[in-house]
């Protein structure tokens, strides 16, 4: 018998064999899953008392000839009759194909999965297409149909003694690589190696004579009944490990498991893994293995389930998933959104039980955990809820707290004159040492929050709790980072500021970034000089090399304070040393510019109610040369105080000294502070 095949398109086979090429290798998974799900069904006739003859022994077989160039998927399932053979695989009827087939002709996972084609996938690979098949039902007879690609096919009578469905591919010439048993070996390991029906390839291998030979044993490349589809109860936390290993033989023991259960509103079984998380965030976000009734149906579970379950390894299965659809369908469906809200649901809840039951055992795993939950709590504001009851601080001491616990702990010391709660932190206890033990010192606690989404998790706390303020402990001198009252300020003039910065300005290396010098009086005990660097800015820096669009941040340069303690007498002695070997040229500079200054003002007044055209031009000529004096005397001062400062030891030192505190004091600069301290020693 000749026909051709009922498809309303004469587009159909370019597309399965073009358009559908990027995808080709998912066709062995369809053409096994086929195989499987007849098989399946031949037990559930048996079962139900319809089909007497024995099944022992069920099994999917694939197997491979160089020589005939065919790849063949063999099944002893329910086998076709001439009839059904017409109905399944000679009517392809289906209506708006040829709108579908143009929307989505690049997209091999819609058009099969919409119109029901795992069959002919096999087209993507085969020049001719051969079945051979039996029907379980008593006296038929095999059929034998052929298609070389065209709807034309040829159909007959063939011989075949068993039941089931024999599927021969005979490759075209770009894809032979589905010869090789390696290639095989691969998708099957990708695609089918938990189906719930033995899945064999080839024979077993054992090593003899230097090299590997076949036995007599069959390769059974699945596991039918891996640990997802047991019941809880049944496993142990040793079967949990182990079944890890088998999907991810090269990783770390996990933290925790989560063993997914549920057969209403939908079906859902899985485990899920907490792995354990490296601070640098550089994670595989493909460790989630999705399963429609123990069929893979894809790794890249982004858009399926939340953003920050992508960090979780494991396995999903859902009947209610469509096992051929793309992403994008995924993405969109009802049931996939119900899964996903359940999954984040029962990952808090698991979270929230161990750190009921066991929260030692939560603290102990914490640092590797945290990227996680601060992750999620991130980007999933139902998992945020939850999360902050079982969210931990830890502070310079390694003790850890819940959000409510560190509350309570530094409210009575650590809120400040307008009633604002402020959580000092750390984000290296050695680089930022000094600065934490000054706040020690004060009675205050410090935070350590050194890892990479530190500074988004600052700010989405402070959005929750506008009454809470985080400051980075080295982001003021300890007297201000908790501002109780208002500060006695240094009583300096401008002039005298004008005098100052200069002497400390000079000694800063310029690689270290931008130095504004501030004066406050901080007392004789405290150091004589500190960094700091403003919380804002540094904090926008931080963001910027986390997010797109704010580039004009990063691109600033460092910006710090250099506060000078005129309380301190190494200040005071640099700044007496000025006084002595710059006093006199000072007080000429101050005269000459008390003078300029003065003729300055006096010439501003003569210009008060006039027009620009109305002053005579001997007034603008002594103007401008009035400012071009006070500009030139400022200079020739200000470098005078520059080479004070720059070969001054002292005042070297103590801004080496601040550098020093701040970890900001390297290479030929450090050699020369250890120098010159040698020499201040001596």
């Amino acid at each position: 018998m000749k026909g051709k095949i009922g498809v309303t398109s004469e587009n159909l086979f370019p597309i399965i064999k073009k358009f559908l090429y990027s995808d080709h290798d998912i066709f062995l998974r369809e053409i096994v899953s086929n195989a499987v799900d007849a098989t399946q069904k031949l037990k559930t006739l048996a079962s139900a008392g319809k089909y007497s003859e024995q099944i022992d022994g069920l099994t999917v077989k694939i197997s491979v000839d160089k020589a005939q160039k065919t790849l063949k998927v063999s099944d002893n399932g329910i086998g076709m009759t001439a009839e059904e053979v017409e109905k399944y695989i000679n009517q392809i009827a289906f209506s708006g194909a040829d709108e579908f087939l143009k929307k989505y002709k690049n997209d091999a996972n819609a058009i099969i999965g919409h119109f029901g084609l795992g069959f002919y996938s096999s087209f993507m690979v085969s020049e001719e297409v051969e079945i051979i098949t039996k029907s379980y039902k008593k006296n038929s007879k095999a059929v034998r149909w052929v298609c070389d690609g065209s709807p034309e096919f040829m159909m007959e009578e063939a011989e075949k003694e068993s039941v089931g469905t024999d599927i021969i591919m005979h490759l075209n010439s770009d894809s032979l690589e589905f010869l090789e048993e390696n290639r095989i070996s691969e998708l099957l390991n990708k695609y089918c190696k938990f189906l719930p029906v033995p899945v064999v390839f080839g024979k077993k291998k054992e090593w003899k004579d230097g090299k590997y030979e076949d036995t007599d044993t069959d390769n059974q490349i699945n596991d039918t009944t891996p640990a997802w589809t047991k019941k809880p109860v049944d496993l142990k936390e040793e079967d949990y490990n182990n079944f890890y290993s088998q999907l991810y033989p090269m990783a770390d023991e996990p933290l925790f498991n989560i063993h997914l259960n549920v057969d209403y509103p939908f079906n859902l079984t899985g485990i899920l893994y907490f792995p354990k998380l490296k601070n640098n965030f550089e994670v595989q976000k493909n460790k989630i293995q999705l399963y429609s009734n123990q069929v893979f149906v894809t790794d890249s579970v982004e858009g399926i389930v939340p953003e920050f379950l992508t960090l979780l390894h494991g396995v999903l299965d859902s009947p209610d998933i469509p096992l051929n659809v793309s992403r994008s369908y995924l993405q969109n469906d009802s049931n996939v959104r119900k899964i996903s809200s359940h999954i984040t649901k029962k990952v808090a809840d698991r979270l929230q039980d161990i750190f009921k039951e066991k929260r030692g055992e939560l603290e102990e795993k914490w640092n590797d955990l945290k990227l996680f939950i601060e992750y999620g709590m991130l980007t999933d504001e139902k998992f945020y809820e939850k999360a902050l009851k079982f969210f931990f601080f830890t502070n310079t001491d390694h003790k850890l707290f819940t959000w409510d616990e560190y509350k309570t702990l530094i409210e009575p010391g650590q809120t400040d004159k307008n009633k604002k709660l402020v959580y000092l932190y750390a984000t290296n206890t050695e680089a930022q040492f000094s600065f934490i033990e000054a706040a020690k010192n004060k009675g205050y606690d410090v935070l350590l929050m050194d890892d990479v989404l530190a500074t988004p998790l600052l700010n989405h706390f402070e959005q929750k709790y506008p009454e809470s303020h985080f400051v980075r402990v080295d982001a003021d001198v300890v007297e201000k980072l908790i501002a109780k009252e208002d500060l006695e300020h240094p009583d300096l003039t401008s002039a005298e500021k004008n005098e100052m910065s200069p002497i400390f300005q000079s000694v800063i290396p310029k690689e270290r970034g931008q130095f504004i010098i501030d004066f406050q009086n901080l007392g004789e005990n405290s150091s004589p000089m500190v960094i700091t660097q403003n919380e804002f800015m540094r904090r926008m820096k931080d963001m910027s090399k986390m997010q797109a669009g704010m580039s004009f941040y990063g691109e600033m340069p460092d910006s710090y304070n250099l506060v000078v303690n005129l309380s301190h007498p190494l200040v005071n002695k640099v700044l007496n040393e000025k006084e002595t070997e710059l006093g006199e040229e000072l007080a000429k500079y101050r005269t000459e510019l008390f003078s300029l200054n003065e003729q300055k003002n006096n010439l501003d007044k003569l210009k008060d109610g006039k027009k620009e055209e109305e002053v005579p031009q001997e007034e603008k000529d002594l103007m401008t040369e009035t400012v071009e004096n006070i500009t030139k005397i400022e200079a020739e001062k200000r470098d005078k105080l520059e080479k004070f400062g720059a070969s001054n030891p002292l005042a070297n030192q103590l801004v080496d000294l601040a550098l020093l505190a701040s970890n900001m004091l390297k290479g030929e600069a450090l050699a020369n502070f250890v120098k010159r301290s040698i020499e201040l020693i001596k």
